[in-house]
């Protein structure tokens, strides 16, 4: 578990609270199923990387205390974040699309 989520204790599945959701982004490296890895920092600039090219984008939390991204020219989206919980302890987050539903998840590396 990253030391930063340390204090938390949510159950698996449990949807991350608006009030944690830069904590849970910024709390290390994420891994995704597919192998590509994401960093969000705390000034909200995210660099996604897939097979070895990197993608700079923007996140933040929207109004509606969701994980919200932009990447240019015009790609926005919102997810609800979930905390993957194993064994007790926090190892990763699954985002879902608000719009469309579709689901991913990602392991803190």
């Amino acid at each position: 578990m990253p030391r930063s989520l340390e204090s938390l204790s949510p159950a698996d599945g449990e949807q991350v609270a608006a009030k944690n959701l830069v904590a849970a982004l910024t709390a290390g490296r994420i891994v995704y199923e597919d192998g590509a890895e994401q960093v969000f920092d705390t000034e909200g600039v995210t660099t996604y990387v897939e097979r070895g090219h990197p993608t700079r984008g923007e996140w933040y939390v929207d109004s509606h205390g969701r994980f919200a991204s932009f990447w240019p020219p015009s790609y926005r989206a919102s997810y609800d974040l979930r905390w993957l919980v194993e064994d007790g302890s926090i190892v990763g987050l699954r985002f879902t699309h608000t719009e469309d539903g579709s689901e991913f998840s990602g392991r803190y590396a």
